[in-house]
């Protein structure tokens, strides 16, 4: 994703709110945003990472996750290699608002090490792969159906 025009967005309204003011301040306006370009980018991406996994978060099994290539930010969703055989059991809501919430986590080293195989052999981010995780861990455990002969599903889809 090419963040440059959001940030050229930007750039033009700052130039614009400044220009009343006198060619000092509209100078200053410029110099100011090519100073916070870098900040603001990684601003932008922190929100992108932000959003997708709020977004993995409300998904089964796909997760989304931000990579980044040079100066720009690609959203990846991947899927798990071996289909998932559980009951469709809505992970339990913690919040009422659906906020997202930031948590330092102390692992010991051969854990944490884990951790990032597990991801890195699903082509995920930790913090996705851990969130994925956490919500596998939060479904109630139901018996697999000991056969499938004569059971209807009914319901929907969402791709």
């Amino acid at each position: 994703m090419d963040l440059s025009p959001y940030l050229e967005s930007l750039r033009r309204d700052l130039a614009a709110a400044a220009a009343p003011a006198g060619d000092d301040v509209a100078r200053t306006a410029e110099l100011l945003t090519l100073a916070l370009d870098a900040s603001a980018r990684l601003c932008l991406i922190e929100v992108l990472a932000d959003a997708s996994a709020e977004i993995t978060t409300k998904l089964d099994g796909p997760t989304v996750e931000v990579r980044i290539r040079g100066r720009e930010a690609d959203l990846v969703v991947s899927t798990p290699a071996a289909p998932v055989h559980e009951a469709a059991a809505p992970v339990p809501p913690l919040t009422e608002g659906g906020d997202q919430a930031r948590l330092t986590l102390r692992l010991p080293e051969q854990l944490k090490e884990a951790a990032e195989r597990a991801a890195a052999a699903e082509g995920i981010s930790v913090n996705a792969w851990l969130v994925r995780a956490t919500a596998h861990a939060l479904r109630p455990v139901t018996p697999p159906p000991t056969s499938h002969l004569g059971r209807r599903i009914t319901g929907y889809a969402q791709a």
